[in-house]
């Protein structure tokens, strides 16, 4: 589990980035698959939660995700809900006590937000529709409707694909060029014509800037090339590997925050 000083410090918090490492699935799952949308044993996953809650807060009651749609949609968790209850979305923010927000990656970038004079928190799955829509926005919204304020959140960009090993189209950097010129900065040539490298993770921190957030930090890890700490969507694909139903599938990594009691 990695962490970030800035979370350290603040006390009644805890937060974590989990690796794959330390859990009980196996094959293309290994060990610490903790999303039940994989194809790996349902026991297995809730076994991999189970540790990854104690790991994070052992008076932690609850472990909550959405069902991760690439939107821009955050919602405000009063009471846990089972994954099969889950709705969806691609954030979440609380000021209850014991409940852990977690976001589930193998390459988007998680997000963590905490505002502690408030006891505010927050977590967000950026992937780059989800960023680029304004997920990171609405979850900043939805802090302040419990109490925050934007000036005292702290943040932290966790484990996420770098960008020498984020290639992408010719078609892709449109949107982000239409929404603003400056984003150019985050696309450099490929080698492959008409092809670019992009750079989510500092996309994410710029949108966040923009929102005023100035107390921001990220995790350098890059989940595609560092294989035996993070599980990788692009990985995945590129090596062809199946779950039980000969689909493309991987392992997703958890991302939490909780407060304490």
């Amino acid at each position: 589990m990695l962490t970030i000083g800035s979370f350290n410090e603040q006390p009644g918090i805890r937060h974590g980035f989990f690796t794959r490492n330390g859990g009980s699935s196996q094959g293309i799952y290994a060990s610490l698959n903790c999303g039940f949308g994989a194809d790996d044993d349902a026991e297995a996953v809730a076994s991999n939660r189970r540790i990854a809650l104690a790991a994070l807060c052992p008076e932690a009651t609850d472990l909550v995700t959405v069902y991760q749609v690439h939107s821009p949609e955050a919602v405000v968790v009063d009471a846990p809900w089972s994954p099969a209850d889950a709705p969806r979305a691609d954030a979440m923010v609380t000021n209850k006590p014991n409940i852990a927000l977690g976001i589930l990656t193998a390459d988007c970038v998680p997000v963590l937000f905490a505002e502690m004079q408030s006891r505010v928190i927050g977590a967000a799955h950026a992937g780059w529709r989800g960023a680029l829509s304004g997920v990171l926005d609405n979850t900043l919204a939805a802090m302040e409707k419990l109490g925050a304020e934007r000036g005292r959140i702290i943040v932290g960009i966790g484990p996420a694909i770098a960008q020498r090993s984020y290639e992408v189209g010719p078609e892709f950097p449109a949107a982000f060029l239409k929404q603003d010129r400056e984003n150019e900065t985050f696309f450099c040539p490929a080698q492959r014509e008409s092809h670019f490298f992009f750079d989510i993770k500092g996309y994410v921190a710029r949108r966040l800037a923009l929102l005023g957030l100035r107390d921001v930090h990220a995790l350098p890890c890059d989940t595609y090339a560092e294989e035996e700490r993070f599980f990788s969507y692009r990985r995945a694909c590129h090596r062809h590997e199946t779950g039980r139903d000969g689909k493309i599938d991987y392992g997703r990594g958890l991302s939490a925050i909780c407060l304490s009691s």
